[in-house]
């Protein structure tokens, strides 16, 4: 697992999608305290360490970042952790748009594109 501390190129997302799941790489972000945390083959398992380092689970969602892509493209919300009944949702994505945006807005700051 690796956590984020400032940026991570799409390059290096690219490594890191080949080594375990080919085009895709895990991720969860914690909204409140602006940490992302990737490359594990569950989002429950970054989930964990988050946890164990002071996060506060309604503030953890799991993502998946596809580096080849673009635009709405880039992001996918879709994770078990993420079904939250007490915080209204219900299904595996992340339906308060609010949550959507900064989750878009942390990983905007924490990735860049690679200068060719």
């Amino acid at each position: 697992m690796l956590i984020v501390e400032d940026v991570i190129s799409r390059k290096e997302l690219g490594v890191l999608a080949e080594n375990l799941l080919g085009d895709m790489v895990k991720a969860v972000v914690d909204i409140e305290k602006e940490v992302l945390i990737l490359d594990a083959e569950l989002h429950a398992d970054m989930e964990a360490l988050l946890l164990e380092n002071g996060s506060e689970q309604e503030n953890l969602w799991g993502i998946n970042l596809y580096p080849d892509m673009d635009g709405e493209d880039f992001i996918e919300f879709d994770s078990m952790i993420n079904i939250k009944p007490r915080q209204g949702n219900r299904s595996r994505g992340v339906e308060d748009v609010n949550v959507r945006n900064r989750i878009i807005e942390i990983i905007n700051n924490k990735t860049e594109k690679d200068v060719t």
